[in-house]
């Protein structure tokens, strides 16, 4: 049986006019642990919570940042992959921040944050899912008016 987890890939738009490729940047946050790799906030879901609320409850955790404060987009990405030598999978939302300049208070799990645009996002990200979940999700961003 695959672990479980979720989480929200938390992007925002800088302030100008129109969307295109260097507006958006991505919220990674480096992990205590490990290799100390960069990935967005998740975790294992918890008995009796959905999926979407296991995400903004590790977002809150590991980031700071309130449900109240995201706007949730429609849609999901699955990732599988193999962690610690045990399958995975991670479902994945896209979220932007309502305020451009929320403030990141990260947990003991991370010792790092940074905004990034989407070349060093997946620069840093290393896994090739992640770096697919991305590209994926800031191709989406700039062909709709999402």
């Amino acid at each position: 049986m695959a672990l479980r987890a979720c989480g929200l890939i938390i992007f925002r738009r800088r302030l100008i006019p129109k969307v295109d490729n260097d507006s958006i940047e991505f919220l990674l946050l480096q992990a205590s642990n490990g290799i100390h790799h960069w990935t967005p906030p998740k975790g294992h879901v918890d008995p009796g919570e959905n999926d979407l609320e296991t995400a903004l409850r590790e977002t809150r955790e590991e980031a700071g940042i309130e449900a109240h404060q995201l706007t949730v987009i429609e849609g999901r990405k699955e990732l599988n992959y193999v962690a610690w030598q045990k399958p995975k999978t991670v479902i994945y939302w896209l979220a932007e921040v309502k305020d451009y300049d929320v403030e990141i208070r990260l947990s003991n799990e991370h010792q790092a944050y940074r905004w990034l645009g989407l070349d060093e996002a997946c620069q840093l990200a290393e896994f090739k899912e992640m770096k697919a979940a991305l590209q994926e999700g800031h191709h989406f961003l700039c062909s709709t008016a999402a």
